[in-house]
């Protein structure tokens, strides 16, 4: 009996115990071998175990577009640091912008104003004109977040614009007398923090909040987690100096909770046990500050630092990191003030410029 003779079970077991370069050497015995191994299943456990691959830890797919040994090579270049830089857009004037990614389109925020920019396919650049504008803060504006049907910006101003994504209207949320430095919005559900020292909640339908929580510091960062339970973190607590707290918070299940900040560290956070003491943590190794960070929902975290625009990539499996790109030339040192990253691409904003990492470089190892 041949190979290509077995019941596909049997084959799918068998093509189990190779690594991907066994995989790659088996596809190029014949035509038939090459259809089989190229299969999404073939390669679903070996791209679980690689970082960057649209597979979560629970197994979902984010990018299922993509077949899975396209993005198991390009795994390899974000794990070996090879990759492509551009510059794709600059600006005069130094701004605090911050970042969305959705699919192929790029969100940025451009002192008052957020620009909606549609990716170019062959190389990730932006196009040349925005295709949508939302504006109407008398401030810049600090932080927005996406829904389905709604852009939600805080501004310096202090002021919360809900804008729709399906017409021009927007609504103004009026509560805050500080900047908005931070924002949520899950399921009609909308939180902010600000510089007022509160946190406030609010919903789509309401001009005024339907909570106000008094906090003890300015509210850097806020989230609300997939079960929509509210956290809120302004500070690291009494070791550190006033101010001193976390700047940027992920969830990654309703349980897991990254955070990062001044203190230098990334930082795992289980919900479910002891709040007081993190699941695991990952230092800074130049002692700066990290301003955002994003991960890919298995092994993999990015996080931009507070200096000279620095860009670290890490492996959760391990405590150092696995690699880092400084993206900023110029004498004035810039942060990272947001970075965003899709299978292929990794965007980061600073002061004044916004940074593209392309990864789709020759593959080494994969045919």
């Amino acid at each position: 009996m041949i190979l290509l003779q077995l019941p596909e079970d049997v084959l799918y077991h068998i093509l189990s115990y190779l690594d991907y370069k066994s995989l790659s050497r088996l596809s190029q015995v014949c035509k038939s071998i090459y259809r089989f191994v190229n299969r999404d299943a073939v390669w679903r456990r070996i791209a679980k175990e690689f970082l960057n691959t649209g597979i979560s830890r629970d197994g979902t797919d984010i990018y299922p577009h993509i077949p899975l040994k396209e993005r198991v090579k390009i795994a390899q270049n974000w794990y070996n640091g090879v990759c492509k830089r551009a510059i794709p857009l600059k600006w005069k004037t130094q701004l605090l912008p911050w970042l969305q990614l959705e699919g192929d389109v790029l969100f940025l925020s451009q002192a008052a104003d957020i620009r909606a920019y549609h990716l170019r396919q062959d190389s990730g650049r932006l196009q040349r004109n925005p295709f949508e504008i939302y504006s109407g803060h008398n401030g810049d504006v600090c932080h927005f977040v996406l829904t389905d049907s709604h852009l939600i910006s805080g501004g310096s101003e202090g002021k919360i614009l809900v804008h729709s994504r399906t017409s021009d209207m927007s609504v103004e949320l009026s509560g805050h007398n500080q900047e908005v430095n931070c924002l949520d919005s899950k399921d009609g559900l909308i939180i902010s923090g600000s510089r007022d020292r509160t946190t406030r909640i609010w919903t789509l339908t309401s001009t005024y909040p339907r909570h106000t929580i008094p906090m003890y510091d300015r509210v850097w960062s806020v989230a609300i987690s997939p079960t929509l339970r509210l956290e809120c973190v302004c500070s690291l607590g009494s070791e550190f100096r006033r101010g001193a707290g976390v700047l940027d918070m992920v969830f990654e299940s309703p349980f897991q909770l990254f955070t990062c900040g001044y203190d230098t560290f990334i930082r795992l956070w289980d919900l479910r046990i002891n709040p007081q003491k993190c699941v695991m943590e990952w230092e800074e190794p130049h002692d700066s500050a990290l301003y955002c960070i994003q991960t890919d929902g298995n092994h993999m975290i990015a996080s931009g630092s507070s200096y000279y625009g620095v860009v670290r990539l890490w492996d959760k499996r391990q405590t150092e990191c696995l690699q880092f790109f400084q993206l900023s030339s110029d004498p004035v040192s810039s942060p990272v003030y947001c970075l965003r990253f899709s299978s292929t691409h990794l965007y980061a904003a600073l002061a004044t410029a916004l940074h593209l990492l392309d990864f789709r470089q020759n593959p080494i190892y994969i045919r």
